[in-house]
């Protein structure tokens, strides 16, 4: 049977300061999708509030700006997806095989206490999927509790956007809050590359996490390799 992934993309446009935007970091979803439409999995998109998807400024510029980020917004099809994403209330969970959260700093205001969103990858996760995110899509796993009430990446090794990176990036005067630290707050066995921004992915048996924008394409090859073991050996 055909593998079912659901992709969540932000609604947030802007950091607590309105004069500096944000949003979806492109390449960290067309990086995903085309390896999971290579691998012939039917995709979905949902975000914490439906609707429209704005994109990152930073992310539509070199280096970050590839052709499959350009690809994506040349095709008018592809763009009318991010314009009408489904809401969290709209997902049935059990239709899906793996939830991949994709970043952009927006994600750290609306994935981290949208009830929607940790119903559905509990859910996921608790039928034998796979639970995965890029970047800062971590975020929306730092609140997420399974059915006995403990945090789904405590205990567990994972990754996301450093401390570190945000520095370099030159945000951390910026974002709402650490999230490296929030995600060790809540038990995780948090990890990180030894030099920032070069791709990295820790996979804890359903848990599948990668560092930063670079870290897309690995993250949804090792999806594909969970969902699909016997054709990605």
């Amino acid at each position: 049977m055909t593998k079912r992934i659901l992709n969540v993309v932000t609604n947030v446009a802007h950091y607590d300061d309105a004069s500096h935007p944000t949003g979806l970091w492109l390449s960290e979803l067309t990086h995903a999708w085309h390896v999971f439409d290579e691998a012939g999995f039917e995709q979905a998109l949902v975000s914490p509030t439906g609707g429209a998807v704005p994109l990152e400024p930073r992310s539509l510029k070199f280096p970050n700006y590839d052709k499959t980020a350009k690809a994506w917004r040349a095709d008018p099809v592809k763009m009318a997806l991010l314009e009408n994403t489904a809401s969290p209330d709209q997902i049935d969970a059990s239709g899906y095989d793996a939830i991949y959260f994709t970043g952009g700093h927006a994600v750290m205001y609306d994935f981290t206490d949208s009830d929607g969103l940790q119903r559905i990858s509990r859910e996921i996760f608790e039928a034998g999927g796979i639970v995965s995110s890029v970047c800062h899509g971590y975020c929306g796993l730092l609140n997420t509790k399974l059915s006995d009430g403990a945090y789904l990446i405590a205990g567990r090794k994972m990754t996301g956007f450093s401390w570190r990176e945000e520095e370099l990036a030159r945000v951390d005067k910026l974002v709402p809050y650490n999230a490296e630290q929030v995600a060790k707050d809540r038990g995780a066995r948090y990890e990180k590359a030894l030099l920032p921004f070069v791709s990295n992915v820790v996979v804890d048996g359903r848990l599948i996490t990668g560092q930063n924008p670079g870290s897309a394409k690995a993250t949804a090859k090792k999806v594909v390799a969970a969902l699909e073991p016997a054709t990605s050996a």
